[in-house]
């Protein structure tokens, strides 16, 4: 019986030799092989906004018809090119501390980098203009570099 346990102990401590060996092997093998991935596409911010339906002040949510022609009138002449309109749930905590739960939307904004600075200033615009248009406190703004290809 003791012979046997021995034997397990160093089979068990052969395979974890082997394993803590290789590890690092197969972790580098995993980021060579993403290196080895063609880099596509040209260099653009991808941003996304998150506009709240709810009025703080107790009035009638934003309708979908409402949103949308803010989106004709305030967005479309700043992203021409195009952007992607996603329906949503939300919640956040808003400036008293409530958990406020809403129909939210989500907008996604593609541009070159090479654009990214006149972007942000009508970005900057659009979010100023829903908070004020529908009394919102904030829009939330997500920024992330990507590379798109279309």
């Amino acid at each position: 019986m003791n012979m046997h346990f021995t034997r397990t102990r160093a089979v068990l401590t052969a395979v974890g030799l082997v394993l803590a060996i290789g590890a690092p092997t197969a972790y580098a093998t995993l980021d060579a092989g993403a290196a080895a991935v063609p880099e596509r596409g040209e260099p653009y911010i991808e941003t996304q906004l998150f506009f709240g339906t709810a009025r703080p002040d107790g009035g009638p949510a934003v309708t979908d018809e409402q949103f949308m022609d803010f989106v004709d009138e305030e967005v479309t002449p700043g992203f021409p090119d195009g952007l992607t309109i996603q329906s949503g749930r939300g919640q956040w905590r808003d400036a008293s501390g409530v958990i406020e739960e809403e129909r939210s939307y989500e907008l996604i904004l593609l541009y070159p980098r090479a654009r990214a600075l006149d972007s942000d200033r009508t970005i900057e615009e659009i979010r100023r203009a829903y908070e004020k248009a529908f009394g919102q406190e904030a829009v939330g703004r997500v920024d992330d570099e990507a590379r798109v290809d279309f």
